[in-house]
């Protein structure tokens, strides 16, 4: 049979029979509801970034140093040039080391030679997780700051509350790369709050100070790694940092138009606060006005201010968005709420009773079997253009495409074991292709003006290109006679028009090569009735060998 024809499947057959056939990789696809674009994916334990098109395959390859991995995360910028996070294979001698350790972050051209460099790893201080790169091109940077057992104790944290025997509070940092100055600067330290003892400093009513971080407050391993902050984010519309802080199961606000002196303190910025929490949400146990029943969020991860690669009048832009890692026992989802900031008075809302607004999600969502999704830890979720939600799964290093009416539309497994690439039909366990986040840019995206972006191979052992050529509707015409369908896709009446105003023989013909209707006709306009055939891919075809697919619905 003609090759050409038997290409495209039915969706039914895309979504059931070809799944069933693939463990890791591209494994389902509907180019007619995905969101067209590249997939940006940097896997742990290993040092190399991924450009992806949406049939996996790579159509651009950073290539990292033998010694080094991911510490988590990279990011396109609009001029072509990479921001990535790296750490050195062998941690076994640092004095700081948790999960999403870092060391480097680094600045990158598209050929990969590298403009800029910054590394922090020593007895004080340690790099972890996230980056955030601002509009002028300063980066904010998450860091480990470490203090003493002796000085927690000092500040007001309770005896016997340090299992590691010292704290490490989270600070954030900011850089200029073309200076390489610091240029600001906010530590949670400066902002503790305690109830204990009132001959020790910050002393108060926690739950009459929502804008200040409870050194007691500790999800019950009592480990010096307390906050775990494991992203950042920037809201440049109102000058606002966005924190995720998992450990507290909050997302909190940060006051970015303060000065470092300012950012230490209570006071200054346009919000008056200072340093001190704008917002916090997720979970008010963590400031003490309420209990299980208020949490909504669950050691999250991937929080964000819902703005990439989206207009303003996208009805979420704006709003805030997480992976909600340990949403149930055995499933995850992804959550969007209402951002409930005044831009006229620099406040966020509170209801009466000062918790924070909203009081619920906007959107609570997951796969259509939850349990498909769940990861305790990683993962991350971006809104698309399109609407659909591009998700996440990080210890499974499962990546999939959600519509709005919960269909899933694409599907991708990191096929990484240990970082080692493994072949198609190989099974791969919880842990094995970790993956902290992947991020879809659309084609049009600045960074790839005049870029080489054709497919190049897989991550995969023995990548199959066919598998993508069955799903993918193609666009030939093997004459240019200016074939012309419309409407496309079509439920009743198709009108197909052609450059020859010769006899042509117009044939429908499907995805198996049969001919489905036929006709001899002249003028180079010709309008069929297809209402009685089957929902599928269908192909129209001149006899002069000019072919179009449309799409009957």
């Amino acid at each position: 049979m003609n090759k050409f024809f038997i290409t495209l499947l039915t969706m039914i057959f895309v979504t059931s029979a070809i799944h069933a056939q693939r463990t890791v990789g591209l494994i389902s696809y509907k180019p007619w509801k995905s969101y067209d674009g590249f997939n940006l994916v940097y896997p742990s334990n290993q040092s190399d970034v991924f450009l992806l098109d949406n049939c996996g395959e790579i159509v651009h390859l950073w290539e990292g140093e033998e010694g080094r991995v991911a510490s988590n995360i990279a990011y396109i910028l609009e001029n072509g040039n990479m921001v990535r996070t790296h750490r050195s294979t062998d941690f076994s001698n640092d004095a700081i080391w948790a999960g999403g350790g870092g060391e480097t972050v680094e600045l990158v051209d598209w050929d990969n030679q590298t403009l800029w460099s910054f590394s922090l790893n020593n007895e004080e201080e340690r790099l972890h997780h996230d980056i955030s790169v601002l509009p002028n091109g300063n980066i904010l940077m998450i860091v480990w700051q470490r203090i003493s057992g002796e000085e927690a104790i000092a500040l007001g944290r309770v005896e016997g509350t340090l299992s590691d025997g010292e704290l490490w509070p989270d600070k954030i940092i900011e850089l200029n790369p073309e200076t390489d100055e610091l240029v600001w600067e906010w530590r949670a330290v400066d902002h503790f709050i305690q109830d204990v003892d009132p001959a020790k400093p910050n002393f108060g009513v926690i739950a009459d100070n929502p804008q200040r971080i409870d050194i007691n407050y500790d999800f019950g391993n009592n480990r010096a790694d307390w906050m775990h902050a494991n992203a950042i984010d920037f809201d440049p519309m109102n000058n606002h940092i966005i924190l995720s802080v998992p450990n507290f199961h909050e997302v909190w606000v940060i006051d970015h138009s303060t000065s470092t002196e300012q950012a230490a303190g209570s006071t200054g910025g346009f919000g008056g606060r200072g340093g001190d929490l704008l917002y916090r949400w997720g979970n008010p146990a963590a400031y003490n006005r309420g209990d299980e029943s208020d949490q909504k969020l669950f050691f999250q991860h991937d929080a964000q201010i819902v703005d990439d690669f989206l207009p303003p009048s996208h009805p979420l832009f704006g709003q805030y968005a997480t992976f909600n890692n340990r949403a149930g026992t055995d499933f995850s989802t992804v959550v969007v709420w209402d951002n409930p900031f005044d831009m006229y008075t620099n406040t966020f809302e509170t209801d009466s009773e000062g918790l924070f607004l909203p009081d619920d999600f906007i959107i609570e969502t997951g796969h259509p079997i939850p349990q498909n999704l769940f990861s305790t830890g990683l993962s991350s979720v971006q809104v698309l253009a399109n609407d659909n939600l591009l998700i996440t799964d990080g210890r499974n290093g499962y990546t999939f495409e959600l519509a709005p009416d919960n269909d899933v539309v694409w599907e991708y497994v990191t096929p990484l074991r240990g970082g080692n690439p493994v072949a198609q039909g190989e099974e791969l366990n919880i842990n094995e292709n970790l993956t902290f986040r992947m991020k879809r840019y659309p084609k049009d995206f600045a960074g790839f003006d005049g870029r080489d972006l054709d497919p190049n191979g897989f991550i995969e052992i023995d990548g199959d290109e066919e598998f993508c050529d069955q799903i993918l509707p193609i666009e030939m015409t093997y004459v240019n006679d200016r074939l012309e369908i419309s409407p496309n896709p079509v439920s009743d009446y198709v009108t197909i028009t052609w450059e020859s105003t010769l006899y042509e023989t117009i044939t429908i013909i499907d995805i198996f090569g049969n001919t489905m209707m036929q006709e001899n006709v002249s003028g180079g306009k010709l309008r069929f009735d297809v209402s009685n055939l089957a929902s599928g891919y269908y192909f129209v075809r001149t006899s002069r060998g000019g072919v179009k697919k449309f799409i009957k619905i």
